[in-house]
């Protein structure tokens, strides 16, 4: 069994997908994160930049997610924050995303983040024009 620790919440506001169209690999589409914010007691932090983007690629009701940004902190530190995971768009009660991510910084004071593995799980709501927003909660898996 696994023990979990709450690590955040991140909100994602994302892009308007660039639909690259059916590939070998299946229906591939990339996103431009527009905003991201992690808040908890231990790292609160908004995206940095715009080098941030979420890759879709879809195999029937199931994607695989690819998604990679740089946070910074509110105390000014940036964290690389990579997951990888499955986008379940047939689940009940609406499109679900679960993911493992990692996090690389090197800032003393949220180096524990180097070495911790994160899971987490998103609710999914697309909005017109085919913006979205994902809504988080990652936890530490202990």
């Amino acid at each position: 069994m696994l023990d979990l620790k709450l690590l955040c919440t991140v909100d994602v506001e994302v892009a308007p997908p660039l639909a690259v169209g059916k590939t070998p690999g299946g229906n591939r589409s990339i996103s431009e994160l527009r905003s991201v914010i992690v808040t908890s007691e231990r790292v609160n932090a908004r995206l940095a930049g715009a080098a941030a983007a979420d890759w879709i690629l879809v195999k029937g009701k199931v994607g695989d997610v690819d998604v990679r940004m740089t946070v910074r902190t509110d105390d000014d530190a940036l964290i690389y924050v990579t997951y990888t995971g499955k986008l379940d768009l047939a689940r009940a009660g609406g499109p679900v995303v679960t993911v493992a991510p990692t996090f690389e910084t090197g800032d003393e004071r949220y180096a524990w983040l180097n070495d911790i593995q994160a899971i987490g799980r998103g609710i999914l709501t697309v909005g017109a024009g085919g913006s979205a927003r994902i809504d988080y909660t990652f936890y530490e898996v202990l």
